[in-house]
């Protein structure tokens, strides 16, 4: 698996940012790599009697105990409550002086109890610190004495005793009660972490991760961050002793936002996966397909957890651009799956089928009206009619009801060269290692290609886009002689428009919602892909459109 890992193109327009809000996966990712320890062991397992809400730890150290507080760390932010409660020398002091330290990167941090001064303040890279202890409050009003509501606003709040404070704490918080184990040795402590409220969720994740690592063996791993998007998805690298490696994907179920038409929100219109079993399900019928899609070494789809083969992460690209072979190889991927007779339904993770929803007109017309919603506002500025908006999509339609209408396969969406790792060690089309495919859907085998060879962030010269073009049509007449490479050439223009349209609208709400500008670096190539394939007379209304109401972006291609 690859650090550029990403969003596709088809991503939430209210939510996540998309495919290009990452690196192409070839580079090293450009973020700070924060190691993490291995968490404490053993875990207890499910049977526990706990629910999802709930984790029971057993600390066997001083330095287990660090560890729990080093991944407790990790979840915790700006605003939140922590409560600490267990009997004298049960492990909330060694906690929290563990925390403490974890949070402020101070290994040498002293950290006084807070029993006579009441509240200690301590000032983190990010947030402020603030460590309570309400044995000696006698009634929540005291706290106003102290400066308590000033002292707390925008920090993480950790107390013990916090039943004194009655009412005035927040419901949303992460209780942790401490207890001795003396039938296991003096040394041994339990901790029992209970999640209320907004919390409940991120502590059942950070225990499906503690699980999911524990049954597949990567327990002991080092934790290495890798990256995350605003879809909430993240990746970390695991890495033994013996140096074998894996990667740690958390990718939280998407809410489905608000509904924009029909009562529909925009990802079911899209046909965007909302959790991670469809990758799950995708990833396991691309192997056996015979295709590099990463293994799966173990996973909770419930909570969204998984631990993947480690695909690397050399890609098809270097900085001279594409790397011819590589790239031939991908095309034969796709040829390869194009020839099969391929199902719209494959086994879920969960037993029963996942049905690969159709790339119908719904989610073509939807995607192009990212150019309307975000492009045409803030990059081209100028004001459309509701007409003429109209009259956009109704020509879309028009020519989208052909490539609509033809015998589907698996369209993988984000098909190009950031979700491409190349496998050195494997031959064939199995050199192509696969990511990024959750959002597969039904459609006109055209449109990854298209994906590939009209690559946004990769310039591919018009010689080396005909020569693949061709390499694909060699392949397909092998396994049949019928294929029209003539009909495909036609809805390989009118999918490689609709996708630089679609593009053109996702890099305009990263500049505009997200605040990334860089991707506006990209546009005179997606500009260039888009006249290109306009220049095909089925696409010949479209283009005139554009050359009414946008000529610079048609311009902005020279």
């Amino acid at each position: 698996m690859s650090a550029a890992q990403s969003d596709g193109p088809d991503a939430d327009a209210a939510g996540s940012s998309g495919d290009f809000a990452q690196p192409p996966a070839s580079l090293p990712a450009s973020e700070p790599v924060a190691a993490r320890p291995a968490l404490p062991e053993p875990l207890r397992l499910p049977g526990d009697g706990l629910t999802r809400d709930t984790w029971r730890v057993d600390l066997s150290s001083e330095a287990s105990t660090a560890a729990l507080a080093a991944q407790i760390g990790d979840l915790l932010h700006a605003d939140d409550l922590v409560t600490l409660s267990g009997d004298l020398g049960s492990g909330k002091t060694t906690f929290a002086r563990a925390l403490l330290r974890h949070l402020t990167g101070d290994a040498q941090l002293e950290v006084p109890s807070p029993t006579f001064t009441l509240m200690q303040i301590y000032a983190g890279p990010d947030f402020p610190i603030v460590h309570a202890d309400l044995y000696r409050i006698k009634k929540p009003e005291e706290l106003a004495d102290l400066g308590w509501e000033e002292a707390s606003e925008g920090a993480l709040v950790m107390v013990e005793w916090a039943e004194r404070a009655g009412g005035i704490l927040p419901l949303d918080r992460l209780d942790i009660a401490f207890y001795l184990d003396m039938a296991r040795g003096p040394e041994y402590r339990e901790a029992v972490l209970r999640g209320h409220g907004s919390f409940a969720p991120r502590l059942a994740r950070a225990r499906a991760i503690g699980l999911v690592l524990y049954r597949s063996g990567w327990m002991q791993a080092r934790r290495d961050f890798m990256f995350g998007d605003a879809s909430a998805r993240s990746y970390e690298r695991l890495t033994k002793a013996d140096g074998s490696r894996a990667v740690l994907m958390i990718m939280p179920a998407r809410p489905p936002g608000p509904p924009i038409r029909f009562g529909k929100p925009y990802v079911a219109i899209a046909r965007l996966a909302t959790d991670i079993r469809p990758f799950l399900a995708i990833g396991a019928a691309l192997r056996a397909q015979g295709l590099s899609a990463p293994e799966i070494h173990g996973h909770d789809a419930a909570t969204g957890v998984a631990v993947l083969e480690d695909l690397g992460s050399d890609g098809v690209c270097n900085d001279q651009g594409m790397i011819p072979e590589r790239y031939a190889e991908a095309v034969a991927v796709l040829a390869q799956l194009h020839g099969r007779d391929l199902p719209d339904a494959v086994p879920s993770p969960n037993g029963d089928m996942h049905r690969i929803p159709a790339y119908d007109f719904e989610a073509l017309l939807i995607e192009v009206e990212q150019l309307l919603d975000w492009y045409v506002p803030h990059i081209a500025r100028v004001g459309l009619s509701s007409g003429t908006r109209a009259i956009f999509l109704n020509l879309w339609r028009k020519v989208l009801e052909e490539v609509v209408s033809a015998r589907p396969t698996w369209t993988l969406r984000d098909f190009h060269s950031p979700n491409l790792i190349w496998q050195h060690q494997r031959s064939g089309v199995a050199r192509v290692g696969l990511i990024d495919f959750q959002d597969c859907v039904m459609g006109h085998p055209a449109y990854d290609v298209a994906a590939l060879l009209q690559d946004a962030r990769v310039t591919i010269a018009d010689a080396d886009e005909i020569r693949l073009l061709g390499h694909y049509a060699r392949l397909r007449r092998d396994s049949d002689a019928a294929f029209d490479m003539s009909a495909f050439a036609r809805a390989y223009a009118i999918l490689g428009a609709q996708r630089n349209t679609k593009i053109l609208g996702i890099f305009a709400r990263l500049d505009k919602r997200d605040g990334k500008p860089a991707y506006l670096a990209h546009v005179p190539r997606i500009a260039r892909y888009l006249a290109k394939d306009l220049a095909h007379p089925a696409l010949s209304e479209i283009r005139q459109w554009y050359e009414t109401h946008l000529p610079n972006v048609l311009g902005s291609s020279a």
